[in-house]
């Protein structure tokens, strides 16, 4: 990207996600074949059930080829994505963001149009931490920590 500091994040897949993922569809899957008992009702609701488990793969436990590995943070709205199987690719950011303790949701805009979904075990503390903090404030955290209170700097 350019010279100013990037932080680069690598993923880890997320079960606890995933299965997430899997249960919400499976639940829709059946509400449409108790809806619609007919046998095209009972298919489409298969099929369904069969998205989530692709969307699991592909989103939560990071298989597809597509899949982000790595996020390469840049300042206010930059984001350098690396899937599984390309390179680094610069990502232009919506200014719709979700940022909560337990996931980050980023959407990118222009040709690019992602949207990326980070859950807490999907990287370490300190990583989340920092992905929190820059997608609130388009800002990395400072290298070192402030000390805490009670503690000796």
């Amino acid at each position: 990207m350019s010279g100013t500091r990037t932080l680069r994040i690598d993923l880890k897949p997320s079960r606890a996600f995933a299965a997430a993922i899997v249960a919400v569809h499976a639940a829709a899957g059946t509400c449409i074949a108790l809806l619609w008992p007919a046998p095209s009702g009972i298919a489409i609701g298969l099929l369904v059930a069969g998205l989530g488990l692709a969307a699991a793969r592909d989103r939560a436990l990071l298989r597809g080829r597509r899949s982000p590995r790595a996020l390469h943070l840049e300042g206010k709205d930059r984001l350098g994505l690396e899937a599984a199987g390309a390179a680094l690719s610069p990502l232009r950011l919506d200014a719709r963001r979700y940022v909560s303790s337990l996931l980050v949701v980023l959407t990118g805009r222009g040709p690019m149009r992602r949207t990326i979904v980070v859950t807490g075990d999907m990287l370490d503390a300190e990583a989340f931490r920092a992905l929190r903090l820059w997608a609130l404030w388009g800002r990395l955290p400072d290298a070192a920590p402030l000390p805490r209170v009670g503690e000796i700097a």
